[in-house]
């Protein structure tokens, strides 16, 4: 049965008219408009597109030029004297379709969105992770109003300046030590020091797979109360799993608070999804670099039967056991870690004391690949 010529045209209109409806909506919703954008970008190399779906794509990517170009003068990456705040992140291993770009995108947007400082925002990352990277953060520029400045870091290069570290660190703290550059990514913040340029004194390094409810602005008056002799500021693990590795020294010192729940007035170890640095005093110590030393490592390891695989976070953990001078503790709700395995692993009836934060929530940390919040 054929169509008469005045029923394909109203087919078509309504088509043109479904896709600028679509368009609006988007429009209207950053969340889905960076994730349908993108989509049409992408599908422009594909066969049989149609000319609404071209025309559509084309001002998409001509609305981002025209307002990457309208907002030069103001991009933090100009140049100018304003104060910046480094930003660190690892975005490696990701593909097109990997669930991480969502991550991404979620964590960027809330980052820039909420921030009134100027941001400095670098990111390790291989060759084919950094050009997801940068379409998403092209499309956070354009969602927010917002830019910042973004430099990419080789994570070989990276891994290869902290070489020494890492083979100190991973026959410890790693569950599968020996993959080099694999083991490099969980030791990065403990040598940050090192592939950050001099200018950087104060840092903070963050998990791709968070969300902030805040202006980062308030994290970094955290350095404002380190003690003087902090290095580092973390906050604590809200998961019993230091109750859990502990277990052996535990049981050798029944009394001690090291692995009992920090609500209870416990050690619970700390989590690295957020980590504050005073570069400017890791560049200057003498002391730190024979506390990552092999010597230094492997005694803190015997002292308290420690057998880590969560990286650096492991090594933070025992050194605010040895040295705990070291490492400030910043409020839990900076680190508002939502992962729950422990709990289905032989801890339920201790792991609501273990995730209790009294304080508001900052930053929702979605580790083991737990689902953030919408709200």
């Amino acid at each position: 049965m054929r169509l008469s010529r005045s029923c394909k045209l109203l087919i078509k209109l309504a088509i043109v008219i479904g896709i600028f409806v679509l368009a609006i909506y988007c429009l209207h919703s950053p969340n889905v408009f960076a994730e349908v954008s993108s989509l049409f970008l992408d599908a422009q190399n594909i066969s049989g597109k149609s000319n609404a779906t071209t025309t559509l794509s084309k001002d998409l990517v001509s609305s981002k030029q025209q307002f990457l170009s309208s907002n030069k003068s103001n991009s933090i990456d100009n140049g100018t004297t304003a104060q910046l705040y480094n930003v660190w992140c690892i975005f490696t291993k990701v593909t097109s379709n990997s669930p991480m770009r969502r991550k991404f995108r979620i964590f960027v947007h809330s980052l820039l969105s909420h921030s009134s400082i100027g941001i400095h925002f670098h990111i390790v990352t291989d060759d084919e992770s950094q050009i997801i990277a940068e379409k998403v953060i092209d499309y956070v520029f354009l969602i927010s109003r917002k830019t910042m400045k973004v430099q990419y870091y080789n994570i070989h290069k990276s891994a290869a300046e902290i070489e020494d570290i890492v083979l100190v660190m991973s026959p410890h703290f790693s569950s599968k030590p020996g993959t080099y550059y694999s083991d490099a990514l969980f030791f990065l913040s403990l040598g940050l020091y090192r592939i950050a340029s001099t200018d950087q004194d104060l840092a903070v390094i963050v998990d791709a797979d968070t969300k902030f409810k805040i202006d980062i602005k308030e994290l970094f008056k955290e350095f404002d109360s380190f003690g003087k002799e902090a290095l580092f500021g973390l906050g604590p693990e809200l998961t019993p799993v230091y109750r859990h590795v502990l277990y052996i020294y535990r049981s050798k010192n029944p009394k001690t608070k090291f692995g009992e729940p920090g609500y209870l007035g416990g050690y619970p170890g700390y989590n690295s999804g957020v980590v504050l640095l005073n570069l400017k005093r890791l560049r200057e110590s003498l002391e730190y670099d024979q506390i990552v030393s092999q010597d230094s490592v492997e005694h803190m390891v015997d002292k308290y039967n420690f057998k880590g695989h969560l990286g650096d976070q492991d090594f933070y953990t025992l050194l605010g056991m040895e040295r705990p001078e070291l490492i400030h503790t910043i409020d839990c709700g900076w680190n508002r870690q939502l992962c729950t395995w422990w709990r289905d692993r032989g801890y339920a009836d201790v792991f609501a004391n273990y995730s209790h934060c009294h304080s508001e929530t900052k930053l929702w940390h979605g580790n083991c690949n737990t689902p953030i919040p919408e709200d």
